[in-house]
């Protein structure tokens, strides 16, 4: 295995962990938001991330799916990676930006496609190397 092949697959990795992490949290921030006043808590101050970190999934997303398909030439990530990234720009830019429950589900579906697009593309370009 190349090291170029051996970086494509460990981007593949660290996009499949960190959109799948980013699906969790935006499932369960709502529950966490609900909870806080029980606990005397308030989210004053706190810096909304969700915009800068879709950027990054879609740089993330975008190259290690290129140069996947440069190795096994299979558009299937694509058809996962595309939609993912519509939600998850929506969620972050759009009026659905407000954190509402709507925003939640918007953002956990998005961040579960990009999730398994990153898996099909690492799967893929594994089944090339092996075939």
């Amino acid at each position: 295995m190349s090291a170029q092949d051996s970086v494509v697959r460990q981007a593949d990795r660290v996009g499949f962990a960190a959109s799948f992490l980013c699906a969790v949290h935006c499932a369960l921030l709502p529950v966490a938001l609900a909870l806080l006043p029980a606990f005397g808590l308030n989210i004053g101050g706190w810096v909304d991330i969700d915009q800068a970190f879709v950027v990054f999934a879609t740089l993330l997303g975008a190259t290690t799916l290129t140069l996947g398909w440069r190795r096994h030439r299979a558009f299937h990530a694509w058809a996962l990676l595309l939609p993912g990234l519509g939600l998850v720009w929506a969620g972050a830019f759009t009026h659905l930006h407000d954190h509402t429950i709507t925003h939640a589900v918007v953002m956990a579906a998005g961040g579960l496609l990009l999730a398994a697009a990153h898996l099909v593309n690492l799967r893929l370009t594994h089944a090339h190397h092996r075939g």
